[in-house]
């Protein structure tokens, strides 16, 4: 009998990839009119910085452990107490910089200034644009009347509640929020799962997870055998990690709980 659900944050209920993008066009918009450069080539030179950027910090191996990925990076503040928090909140002011400025410089502007002015613009644009897909308020509407509810996020508990601060009317819903870089853990660690069994009081066969990443959440809740559903929006192609179920639309998670409680 399943009893509670367990929810993904990012790409699942909020959609993080869409204000991510958004802030970028938003952002590289002002470099056009003052460069004239292309808006996507810039976005794309700028994700490829940050990247190589973020994987050269001595935080690299904490930031995947507890799942912040470089795009987190440009614009969150971790003013979190945990010691690589502290050093990430010193080292992002100089990783935005350089990310810009790395970026318009790919793109044959050299202009250290601009670079710093977009690199603060990037967080407020990220921050008026929270997305929330269409029909995550009423899938949650009709599923907290016969479920408990548990989200369940990577990040850092900074970042991951300055988001449901931008969606606060998506906090109502949850009985627990568990965040990884509060935990010591990311997804798909069990240790985090089980964490989550606990809070809850609930046993591996009374829950169920939704989430986009085979990665991080199908991955995490097969290892401690609690059945998973792969939120799959964007056809992506599977890999070796088996989900319970796939879906494309979370609507289709109540055909799923029909016929595993009956």
């Amino acid at each position: 009998m399943i009893k509670a659900i367990f929810f993904d944050l990012d790409d699942t209920l909020l959609w993080d990839q869409k204000s991510v993008k958004r802030a970028f066009e938003e952002t590289c918009e002002m470099a056009h009119q003052k460069y004239g450069v292309a808006i996507e080539e810039l976005e794309a030179a700028v994700r490829k910085e940050a990247s190589d950027l973020y994987a050269t910090y001595e935080t690299y191996e904490f930031t995947k452990m507890i799942g912040i990925n470089p795009f987190e990076g440009l614009w969150g503040n971790f003013l979190d107490e945990e010691e690589n928090f502290v050093k990430m909140k010193q080292i992002v002011p100089t990783y935005r910089n350089e990310a810009w400025t790395n970026g318009l410089k790919a793109c044959g502007i050299d202009d250290p200034e601009f670079g710093k002015f977009l690199a603060m613009e990037f967080p407020k644009r990220r921050r008026k644009n929270p997305y929330v897909y269409e029909e995550s308020f009423s899938v949650l509407d009709e599923l907290k009347e016969s479920y408990r509810l548990l989200l369940l996020t990577n990040g850092s508990p900074d970042l991951q509640n300055t988001k449901l601060d931008i969606t606060p009317e998506l906090v109502p819903y949850f009985e627990q929020i568990i965040i990884s870089g509060a935990f010591g853990r990311g997804k798909p660690d069990p240790t985090i799962f089980e964490h989550a069994l606990e809070k809850m009081n609930l046993s591996k066969d009374e829950v169920i997870m939704v989430g986009d990443n085979l990665m991080t959440d199908i991955l995490g809740a097969s290892r401690v055998g609690i059945k998973s559903v792969w939120i799959n929006r964007h056809h992506k192609e599977r890999n070796e990690v088996e989900p319970t179920y796939e879906i494309s639309h979370l609507t289709e998670l109540f055909p799923i709980l029909t016929a595993l409680n009956h």
